[in-house]
């Protein structure tokens, strides 16, 4: 292993992980089959779950225990061990939210018989407020042109992200047949194969049927596709693909940003102009509004900066 690590350049973390993941357990087998048909998962969510327990498992073995002979302190005892390699806590949240789920199966399928994270806390998601961009930046940004034959198409997905709030796999697994232009909806497929409509703004929609009836043809070649947005291949778009191409539109425009800034920003400027948090929840697909509620307080420090900027007697 040592050798590995030095031939590849990982991390001993990143090495232990790597091996974890070529080891095969039967259990995790039938707990993905489980999240994917009784709980509808979606595949990516499963397959990390399976990565977190596999390696969980692998750092069990090393104190002679199975998937099924853990208790609480091995799994405080990981999580610590998670902290200590510098994982976030989005990352630890997600193998909490992991063994947690396993420890249910486990019990449904009688094979322990208490619940050995029952009582374990989950980290707050959130360290710091998510990032938002102001208005004025915004206005910058969806007014930024490229020189590029890709820009319509990337202008479009741009203006759709700000305006829908939708994730990035979101706005990529897009199909025609998802949008209705007259009526300005689209029916959007979220996490957990849960369905929903999200309201779509004359600009976006404007920006789509140009994309879609000027550049998407070219790109087809005549082939046929149900997706959207599409590369010069005519293949669906990419997340990794739209991320640099958002990258390139926020350096044109002097931003530093992300997809997730842009739906933060969505949700945001909704609550600032007004929205009730349940209608921004509805939009966003969340299924716990204490999700939602971060923005709350973004928006909450985004008036006491006003306040203490502009008041006179704040200072």
């Amino acid at each position: 292993m040592a050798a590995l690590r030095a031939e590849t350049g990982q991390t001993e973390d990143e090495a232990g992980r790597r091996a974890a993941a070529a080891v095969s357990y039967p259990l995790l087998d039938q707990f993905a089959a489980y999240l994917s048909t009784e709980r509808g998962l979606s595949g990516n969510t499963v397959t990390s779950y399976a990565l977190d327990l596999k390696a969980f498992f692998a750092s069990l073995s090393e104190f002679g225990k199975d998937d099924v002979s853990f208790g609480r302190d091995d799994i405080v005892g990981y999580v610590g061990k998670m902290r200590n390699s510098g994982y976030s806590s989005a990352s630890i949240c997600r193998f909490i939210s992991s063994v947690k789920g396993l420890c249910k199966f486990l019990i449904i399928e009688k094979l322990i018989t208490e619940d050995p994270s029952e009582t374990i806390s989950t980290p707050l998601r959130w360290d710091r407020l998510p990032k938002t961009l102001s208005v004025d930046d915004m206005k910058r940004l969806l007014g930024t042109e490229l020189p590029l034959r890709m820009f319509m198409r990337d202008s479009a997905m741009l203006e759709l992200l700000y305006s829908s709030g939708l994730r990035v796999t979101e706005i990529v697994l897009l199909k025609v047949n998802d949008i209705h232009f007259e009526s300005g909806f689209l029916r959007v497929m979220g996490k957990g194969s849960k369905e929903r409509v999200v309201p779509m703004n004359h600009r976006s929609s404007e920006k789509i049927r140009i994309y879609m009836h000027e550049l998407r043809p070219h790109l087809l070649k005549k082939k046929q596709s149900p997706f959207v947005f599409l590369t010069g291949r005519a293949m669906p778009m990419t997340r990794q693909r739209f991320w640099q191409a958002l990258k390139a539109l926020g350096a044109a425009a002097g931003l530093d940003l992300s997809p997730h800034t842009l739906r933060h920003t969505f949700a945001t400027h909704l609550l600032d102009g007004g929205a009730d948090l349940r209608s921004v929840q509805k939009m966003l697909g969340h299924s716990d509004i204490a999700t939602t509620q971060i923005y709350t307080r973004v928006s909450s420090e985004r008036l006491k900066k006003v306040y203490l900027t502009h008041h006179p007697r704040a200072k």
